[in-house]
């Protein structure tokens, strides 16, 4: 069997894959996000010896303007594990095409016969290969790493909205037997949220990040990515990204390192620490290069106090949880939703036709994703700061995902698909099975109730109380920061939609109670930010 295209691969790495023939019974597609040999066992169990197949598609790499750090990660990751699978004696096909995963995998199926695939967790690559698979030209298996079968979600939530969280948490800690003593949580309860919610001043004192040595495959990909990707967003830095064993074993330290206060400040933000006491793992779990079951041990053999502990583990199960959501609505292309059509390259490009699929829209949001996310100043601090640590790192932690980015995005009417495109081609952690629901179903509302009660918004008082953004910021949190405006129009706004909503009531009642020329400022502060933003113009306090 020949490699396709193997004079592409870069001469180091390629010279390091050892050439044929081969002695295997069966060959098994490795996707890009498989990256674990554990998953693989079940299927040499049934068909005997295998060899491993791995393919790197630049159509795949240009179908969204993805950040150069994400494609990267990714790439440096596969082609280590490629080399790591061949010492442990998988015999490998390295394959490098300009095409996509589905013409190179007809190719080969056409010359050795069918090859064995894991279930994909992306729905755009299981779209992309459906076809294969249903010719025989693909053979799939289950896909065993997930910590919780299809079963315990449709059990406990069911296959139709509303789907909520908390049945779906309390069955999988009663399954695993996670902190429960005789069929009871430990602390008499299952949920430290409460307590999950302090800001963070300086004190402890953050861990910095491991800082990573490069080594001869990031070098190469680092300089193929700027070459053959050179149009996309960021820059390549492999000092800030995991990509070999001895990386991922750091990694892992720096994890343990950071539960004796993840739990605590988890939702707190500081300019002096970007990740605070985050543990900078899904990016090694989505990749399956730390499989979930690592992360959860680790977290359960730590000395952490409850709280902290419990607050990861609840960060592993909504994982669990928005994968099955994802999967059992077909993406959300089953729900019944508002619906519009939109952009796919979160208005990086000076130009793109619409999508002629539509996508979900509850709210009829229709303002294109401002510049500023892609790095033009804004003038607001906590955007400016959040969106410099997505263009420096592709990687911000959870709240500025959501009580920021998202937040002012659904606050300014941006259309969901917009801004959920750009967190899927911007962040090094994202894919669609895991950022859609959280963007369109937590950080937009785009889906109505599917997944939430209520929307995810704020003013500018939460920003204050929750981070240090606004010491910086020329705007004052309470007398000039347009962001409480946006909020009070948002709600005014939106109000129809809302109407009958409990978990709204009050705020609507608020709204309600502001005079005639109260609401109009809060709508022209609107106007005027969408207009500056959309605009690339920088916003001035002395201009609202």
């Amino acid at each position: 069997m020949k490699r396709l295209n193997a004079s592409t691969v870069s001469k180091g790495f390629g010279n390091s894959i050892q050439e044929g023939p081969y002695n295997v019974d069966s060959w098994v597609f490795v996707a890009y996000d498989q990256l674990n040999l554990s998953l693989f066992k079940t299927i040499e169990q049934m068909v005997g010896t295998v060899g491993l197949v791995f393919i790197e598609s630049a159509s795949k790499g240009r179908s969204r303007p993805y950040h150069k750090q994400k494609l990267a990660l990714l790439l440096s990751n596969q082609r280590h594990f490629a080399l790591e699978a061949q010492e442990a004696g998988y015999p490998i096909n390295y394959l490098v095409t300009q095409g996509s995963y589905a013409e190179t995998l007809t190719v080969l199926a056409n010359e050795v016969g069918p090859i064995h695939c894991v279930e994909f967790a992306e729905y755009s690559t299981r779209m992309e290969l459906q076809p294969l698979i249903e010719s025989g030209a693909l053979v799939t298996h289950p896909h065993n790493g997930w910590l919780t079968p299809r079963s315990w979600f449709t059990e406990t939530v069911g296959t139709a909205p509303p789907f909520r969280m908390d049945r779906f948490y309390r069955r999988v800690r009663k399954e695993t037997g996670w902190l429960m003593v005789d069929a009871q949580p430990v602390g008499d309860k299952y949920s430290f949220d409460e307590e999950n919610r302090k800001p963070w001043r300086g004190d402890p004192v953050a861990p910095a990040p491991p800082a990573f040595t490069p080594d001869g495959i990031d070098h190469e990909v680092k300089t193929m990515v700027d070459d053959v990707y050179s149009d996309h967003p960021g820059s390549v830095d492999f000092t800030q990204i995991p990509t070999s064993e001895a990386d991922i074993a750091a990694s892992m330290e720096f994890a343990r390192s950071c539960l004796s206060h993840f739990g605590t400040y988890e939702d707190a933000m500081s300019t002096e620490s970007r990740g605070l006491f985050h543990t900078r793992l899904a990016s090694l779990l989505n990749l399956h290069r730390v499989m979930p079951q690592q992360a959860a041990e680790m977290a359960l053999e730590s000395k952490a106090e409850l709280n902290n502990i419990e607050g990861f583990l609840r960060q592993l199960i909504w994982r669990e949880y928005v994968h099955h959501i994802h999967e059992v609505t077909d993406g959300f292309r089953t729900l019944e939703v508002n619906r519009s059509l939109a952009r796919r390259d979160a208005q990086w490009y000076d130009a793109a036709p619409l999508d002629g699929e539509p996508h979900p829209n509850h709210l009829e949001q229709t303002f294109p994703l401002p510049k500023a996310y892609w790095g033009q100043k804004s003038g607001l601090a906590c955007l400016d700061e959040s969106v410099a640590s997505v263009m420096e790192e592709g990687w911000t932690h959870h709240i500025p995902r959501l009580m920021v980015l998202s937040n002012i995005a659904h606050l300014l009417d941006v259309q969901p698909r917009e801004l959920t495109d750009w967190f899927h081609a911007a962040f090094i952690d994202a894919y669609d099975w895991v950022v859609e629901p959280n963007v369109f179903g937590m950080g937009t509302f785009a889906l109505g109730s599917a997944m939430m009660t209520k929307p995810y918004v704020a003013g500018s008082a939460y920003i204050n109380r929750m981070s240090n953004h606004c010491k910086s910021c020329e705007f004052h949190p309470k007398k000039t920061c347009p962001i409480g405006r946006l909020y009070w129009a948002y709600l005014e706004r939106h109000s129809h939609a809302f109407a009958g909503n409990h978990r709204l009531s009050m705020a609507l009642r608020n709204v309600a109670k502001r005079n005639k020329e109260m609401k109009q400022l809060d709508h022209q502060t609107f106007l005027n930010v969408q207009d500056a933003l959309a605009n690339g113009r920088t916003l001035r306090p002395d201009e609202q």
